[in-house]
C-alpha cells in the first residue's frame, strides 16, 4: 500500500523522510528484450543468453537504464499524492548503477524525499531511490531524480 498524501503541501511536509519501500518486482528476459528494442541497445550481454552464459555475469543482465525506467513503478507503490494538477520528470542530479541486474532478479526500491523547492510553475521535488536486488550486498541503482509537481 502506498503512503497517501492528501495534498502536495502534505507531501512537501515530509521532506527529509523515507517514504517507504516498494514490493519486489522480477526483471524478465522479455522485459530486457523489449527495452533493447525500444532503445536500440542490443548488446549481447543483455539479449544473447547463450553468449552471456560464458560472459562475466554468467547470464544476461538488464540495462542500467531499464532499472532506472522502473522508478515510476516503484514510486507508485511507495507514495501517492492526491490533488495534483500535474507531475512531470524534470531530470536527475545523480545516477549510479553499483551492481548488475542478472535476468530474473527480484528488485525493490526505497524512496526518500530529499527536498522540495517552490518554483514558478509549481514545486520542484528531489527524491532519492535506492534499488536493491534480493540477496545482493550492493544496490543496483541509486538515483536522485527531480520532478516538478503542481497542486490542483
Amino acid at each position: 500500500m502506498p503512503r497517501v498524501f492528501d495534498t502536495l503541501e502534505a507531501f512537501k511536509a515530509a521532506a527529509g523522510e523515507e517514504l517507504g519501500t516498494s514490493d519486489w518486482l522480477t526483471v524478465t528476459q522479455e522485459q530486457i528484450n523489449t527495452f533493447a528494442d525500444a532503445t536500440g541497445d542490443h548488446q549481447w550481454i543483455h539479449v544473447d543468453p547463450d553468449r552471456a552464459a560464458s560472459g562475466p555475469f554468467g547470464t544476461t543482465i538488464a540495462h542500467g537504464y531499464l532499472t532506472l525506467s522502473l522508478l515510476p513503478v516503484f514510486g507508485a507503490e511507495i507514495y501517492e499524492i492526491h490533488g495534483l494538477a500535474f507531475g512531470m520528470n524534470y531530470g536527475a542530479n545523480k545516477i549510479r548503477f553499483p551492481s548488475p541486474v542478472p535476468v530474473d532478479s527480484r528488485l525493490r526500491a526505497t524512496a526518500t524525499l530529499l527536498e522540495t523547492k517552490d518554483i514558478a510553475i509549481g514545486t520542484q521535488i528531489v527524491i532519492q531511490f535506492v534499488v536493491e536486488r534480493e540477496g545482493a550486498d550492493k544496490p543496483v541503482c541509486i538515483a536522485e531524480v527531480v520532478y516538478v509537481m503542481a497542486g490542483a
